[in-house]
Protein backbone atom coordinates (compact mmCIF):
# COMPACT_ATOMS: atom_id res chain seq x y z
CA UNK A 1 0.00 0.00 0.00
CA UNK A 2 2.85 2.51 0.38
CA UNK A 3 4.00 2.22 -2.93
CA UNK A 4 0.22 3.06 -4.38
CA UNK A 5 0.48 6.37 -2.22
CA UNK A 6 3.72 6.94 -2.65
CA UNK A 7 3.00 7.05 -6.68
CA UNK A 8 -0.11 8.89 -5.88
CA UNK A 9 1.60 11.30 -4.27
CA UNK A 10 4.43 11.66 -6.63
CA UNK A 11 1.52 12.17 -9.36
CA UNK A 12 0.09 14.90 -7.36
CA UNK A 13 3.13 16.66 -6.90
CA UNK A 14 3.82 16.55 -10.61
CA UNK A 15 0.23 18.24 -11.41
CA UNK A 16 0.85 20.54 -9.28
CA UNK A 17 4.09 21.28 -10.45
CA UNK A 18 2.46 21.29 -14.35
CA UNK A 19 -0.01 23.74 -12.79
CA UNK A 20 2.26 25.88 -11.92
CA UNK A 21 4.49 25.54 -14.75
CA UNK A 22 1.32 26.23 -16.61
CA UNK A 23 0.34 29.52 -14.85
CA UNK A 24 3.48 30.89 -14.96
CA UNK A 25 4.02 30.46 -19.18
CA UNK A 26 0.55 32.06 -19.07
CA UNK A 27 2.06 35.32 -16.67
CA UNK A 28 4.80 35.36 -18.91
CA UNK A 29 2.68 35.27 -22.17
CA UNK A 30 0.54 38.19 -20.64
CA UNK A 31 3.49 40.08 -19.58
CA UNK A 32 5.21 40.08 -23.28
CA UNK A 33 1.98 40.54 -24.72
CA UNK A 34 1.05 43.90 -22.63
CA UNK A 35 4.35 44.58 -21.71
CA UNK A 36 4.23 47.76 -23.26
CA UNK A 37 0.89 49.08 -22.21
CA UNK A 38 1.98 48.64 -18.50
CA UNK A 39 5.11 50.08 -18.88
CA UNK A 40 3.56 52.94 -20.58
CA UNK A 41 0.91 53.08 -17.53
CA UNK A 42 3.63 53.18 -14.76
CA UNK A 43 5.63 55.76 -16.58
CA UNK A 44 1.85 57.92 -16.81
CA UNK A 45 1.28 58.11 -13.16
CA UNK A 46 5.06 58.52 -12.40
CA UNK A 47 4.03 61.86 -14.40
CA UNK A 48 0.96 62.57 -13.29
CA UNK A 49 2.21 62.60 -9.46
CA UNK A 50 5.49 64.68 -10.68
CA UNK A 51 3.71 66.76 -12.72
CA UNK A 52 1.29 67.51 -10.17
CA UNK A 53 4.33 68.26 -7.71
CA UNK A 54 6.02 70.80 -10.25
CA UNK A 55 2.54 72.30 -10.19
CA UNK A 56 1.58 72.50 -6.44
CA UNK A 57 4.97 73.51 -6.05
CA UNK A 58 4.60 76.51 -8.69
CA UNK A 59 1.24 77.35 -7.23
CA UNK A 60 2.90 78.04 -3.63
CA UNK A 61 5.74 79.86 -5.00
CA UNK A 62 3.66 82.14 -6.85
CA UNK A 63 1.24 82.65 -3.95
CA UNK A 64 4.27 83.69 -1.49
CA UNK A 65 5.68 86.19 -4.25
CA UNK A 66 2.07 87.55 -4.96
CA UNK A 67 1.70 88.16 -1.14
CA UNK A 68 5.35 89.89 -1.01
CA UNK A 69 4.64 92.25 -3.84
CA UNK A 70 0.81 92.87 -2.14
CA UNK A 71 2.73 93.76 1.60
CA UNK A 72 5.16 95.70 -0.30
CA UNK A 73 2.78 97.72 -1.91
CA UNK A 74 0.56 98.08 1.35
CA UNK A 75 3.95 99.74 2.76
CA UNK A 76 4.90 101.63 -0.26
CA UNK A 77 1.62 102.30 -2.74
CA UNK A 78 3.92 104.51 -5.04
CA UNK A 79 6.30 101.28 -5.21
CA UNK A 80 5.92 100.69 -9.31
CA UNK A 81 8.07 97.75 -9.04
CA UNK A 82 5.67 95.56 -6.93
CA UNK A 83 2.77 96.79 -8.67
CA UNK A 84 3.86 95.76 -12.14
CA UNK A 85 5.21 92.11 -9.77
CA UNK A 86 1.95 92.03 -8.95
CA UNK A 87 0.37 92.63 -12.23
CA UNK A 88 2.57 89.98 -13.81
CA UNK A 89 1.21 87.27 -10.93
CA UNK A 90 -2.16 87.85 -10.50
CA UNK A 91 -4.01 90.71 -12.94
CA UNK A 92 -7.42 90.60 -10.85
CA UNK A 93 -5.64 91.06 -7.21
CA UNK A 94 -3.37 93.90 -8.84
CA UNK A 95 -6.97 95.50 -10.49
CA UNK A 96 -8.38 94.87 -6.67
CA UNK A 97 -5.36 97.09 -5.44
CA UNK A 98 -5.80 99.84 -8.05
CA UNK A 99 -9.78 99.82 -7.48
CA UNK A 100 -8.50 100.34 -3.69
CA UNK A 101 -6.77 102.68 -4.21
CA UNK A 102 -8.83 105.23 -6.85
CA UNK A 103 -11.40 104.76 -4.20
CA UNK A 104 -9.39 106.39 -1.52
CA UNK A 105 -7.68 108.92 -3.60
CA UNK A 106 -11.03 109.58 -5.62
CA UNK A 107 -9.04 108.94 -8.96
CA UNK A 108 -11.53 109.23 -11.31
CA UNK A 109 -9.00 108.39 -14.39
CA UNK A 110 -8.02 105.37 -12.89
CA UNK A 111 -11.14 104.10 -12.07
CA UNK A 112 -12.25 105.04 -16.14
CA UNK A 113 -9.77 102.39 -16.81
CA UNK A 114 -10.76 99.69 -14.49
CA UNK A 115 -14.31 99.47 -16.13
CA UNK A 116 -12.89 96.87 -18.62
CA UNK A 117 -11.15 95.18 -16.03
CA UNK A 118 -10.04 91.25 -16.20
CA UNK A 119 -12.07 90.96 -12.92
CA UNK A 120 -16.13 91.57 -13.86
CA UNK A 121 -16.40 92.32 -10.26
CA UNK A 122 -13.96 95.25 -10.18
CA UNK A 123 -15.24 96.42 -13.75
CA UNK A 124 -18.79 96.28 -12.18
CA UNK A 125 -17.71 98.30 -9.02
CA UNK A 126 -15.98 100.83 -11.07
CA UNK A 127 -18.62 101.51 -13.52
CA UNK A 128 -21.04 102.33 -10.21
CA UNK A 129 -18.12 104.80 -8.71
CA UNK A 130 -17.80 106.53 -11.99
CA UNK A 131 -21.89 106.79 -12.10
CA UNK A 132 -22.08 107.41 -8.53
CA UNK A 133 -19.49 110.37 -8.43
CA UNK A 134 -20.89 112.11 -11.62
CA UNK A 135 -23.51 114.49 -11.43
CA UNK A 136 -25.72 113.22 -14.29
CA UNK A 137 -28.85 111.24 -13.38
CA UNK A 138 -28.21 109.30 -16.84
CA UNK A 139 -24.78 107.99 -15.79
CA UNK A 140 -26.93 106.47 -12.95
CA UNK A 141 -29.67 104.98 -14.90
CA UNK A 142 -27.13 103.84 -17.38
CA UNK A 143 -25.65 101.33 -14.74
CA UNK A 144 -28.86 100.32 -13.09
CA UNK A 145 -30.30 99.11 -16.36
CA UNK A 146 -26.91 96.56 -16.48
CA UNK A 147 -28.89 92.96 -15.72
CA UNK A 148 -25.47 91.94 -14.07
CA UNK A 149 -25.06 95.36 -11.73
CA UNK A 150 -24.32 94.48 -8.72
CA UNK A 151 -25.91 97.55 -6.68
CA UNK A 152 -28.42 98.00 -9.16
CA UNK A 153 -30.74 99.07 -6.60
CA UNK A 154 -28.45 101.59 -4.82
CA UNK A 155 -28.14 103.27 -8.12
CA UNK A 156 -31.56 103.45 -8.53
CA UNK A 157 -31.86 105.25 -5.06
CA UNK A 158 -29.34 107.58 -5.99
CA UNK A 159 -30.68 108.36 -8.89
CA UNK A 160 -34.00 108.95 -7.65
CA UNK A 161 -32.63 110.95 -4.80
CA UNK A 162 -30.97 113.30 -7.48
CA UNK A 163 -34.26 113.52 -9.40
CA UNK A 164 -35.76 114.45 -6.30
CA UNK A 165 -33.32 117.56 -5.86
CA UNK A 166 -34.03 118.37 -8.78
CA UNK A 167 -37.80 118.72 -8.17
CA UNK A 168 -38.54 115.73 -11.25
CA UNK A 169 -41.19 113.77 -8.36
CA UNK A 170 -42.64 111.72 -11.11
CA UNK A 171 -39.21 110.16 -12.42
CA UNK A 172 -38.29 109.70 -9.02
CA UNK A 173 -41.22 107.70 -7.99
CA UNK A 174 -40.87 105.42 -11.03
CA UNK A 175 -37.21 104.59 -9.85
CA UNK A 176 -38.21 103.72 -6.58
CA UNK A 177 -41.27 101.90 -7.79
CA UNK A 178 -38.45 99.92 -9.78
CA UNK A 179 -36.95 98.56 -6.29
CA UNK A 180 -38.00 95.02 -5.49
CA UNK A 181 -39.50 93.78 -2.35
CA UNK A 182 -36.96 91.47 -1.65
CA UNK A 183 -34.49 94.09 -1.69
CA UNK A 184 -32.29 95.30 1.22
CA UNK A 185 -33.55 98.77 0.09
CA UNK A 186 -36.65 98.10 -0.35
CA UNK A 187 -37.26 100.19 3.08
CA UNK A 188 -35.59 102.97 1.89
CA UNK A 189 -37.60 103.28 -1.36
CA UNK A 190 -40.48 103.06 0.64
CA UNK A 191 -39.75 105.99 3.04
CA UNK A 192 -38.48 107.89 -0.14
CA UNK A 193 -41.64 107.47 -1.39
CA UNK A 194 -43.14 108.56 1.66
CA UNK A 195 -41.73 111.52 3.04
CA UNK A 196 -39.62 112.68 -0.26
CA UNK A 197 -41.75 111.93 -3.19
CA UNK A 198 -45.16 113.09 -2.07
Amino acid sequence: MSIKNDIQMVKEELNSEEKFFEKAVMTERFVKKYKGLMIGSVVAVVFFVAGNIAYTINEQNTLKATNKALNELQINPANSVALDELKSLSPVLSDAWLYSQAIAQKDIASLEKLKNSESPLIGDLASYELAQNSADVSALNAYSSKQDAVYRDLAQVLSAVKLINTQKIDEAQRKLSMISVDSPLSQVAKALMHYGVK
